[in-house]
């Protein structure tokens, strides 16, 4: 991926040029941090779905998650697996940057108009349930996160050496099936251990996994959409392993705008 300065109209200045492959990088890099955070901060609601007369219920913080893997599959397919490591690291600092803002924000007092009987806005107890409630669920998400994401990479590079680069299907649903049994076991144990009874623990486990299962397989038209995108109208090839799943050629160098 090469980054390039050239000179612009502005005889004292220089405009930085992005090739296609950066800017793609970026976007999928920075679609993926997004996805994370956000479900980090909704999955402290619990909502629910009655299928034959039974209750499943699941947190709203599962929606994004599978996109992230999605993402992963992608930046791991044309960039190589050095790049999908990378962005979860991008991710696991961003993640960690939200934690940080969201403690502090919880310590800070709030303003005497707030605590007013009239006050309409936000109340403090509120305010910090919700928000203390989601610290637990980043600890629990980067946990998961973590965990989960280097075993899809691992996986997802395992399938493409295995199938010799066939069956993107395979690689991508696959890597998704396993990755999303260990992120789902570990993120509900850590955050919502001791705060519910076991069997409603299972349940939400269970219920939790078949959609984002469901889901990922649903994403599956996508990725082939956008491997179509990528590699035909951006023109970029994706990363091929040969038997001992090395790069056929050499994978997209990490990015650098230094």
């Amino acid at each position: 991926m090469a980054v390039s300065c050239c000179a612009n109209d502005d005889p004292g200045g220089a405009s930085l040029k992005l090739d296609h492959r950066i800017r793609l990088y970026v976007f999928l890099a920075t679609s993926f941090v997004t996805a994370l955070v956000v479900g980090d901060i909704i999955a402290v609601k619990v909502t629910e779905i009655t299928i034959a007369g039974v209750v499943f219920p699941f947190t709203a913080g599962l929606l994004p998650f599978p996109v992230t893997f999605l993402l992963t599959d992608l930046l791991n397919e044309f960039y190589g697996k050095q790049a999908a490591r990378q962005v979860t690291w991008f991710g696991l600092v961003m993640a960690m940057l939200t934690i940080a803002f969201v403690t502090i924000g919880i310590q800070l007092p709030w303003a005497a108009m707030t605590l007013e009987e009239g006050w309409g806005g936000v109340r403090a107890s509120e305010f910090d349930k919700v928000m203390g409630g989601s610290v637990r669920i980043y600890v629990a998400s980067l946990t998961a996160y973590m965990i989960a994401q280097f075993t899809d990479i691992a996986v997802f590079n395992l399938l493409k050496r295995l199938t010799k680069n066939k069956a993107l299907w395979l690689r991508a649903t696959g890597s998704t099936v396993v990755a999303q049994i260990i992120d789902t076991i570990i993120v509900n144990v850590i955050a919502w251990g001791g705060t519910m009874r076991t069997s409603e623990l299972i349940r939400l486990m269970v219920f939790s996994y078949v959609v984002k299962l469901l889901i990922a397989i649903a994403l599956t038209p996508a990725i082939y959409l956008g491997h179509t995108i990528v590699e035909r109208w951006l023109g970029i090839e994706p990363v091929k392993l040969d038997a001992e799943g090395r790069p056929l050629v050499e994978e997209a160098p990490a990015v650098d705008l230094g």
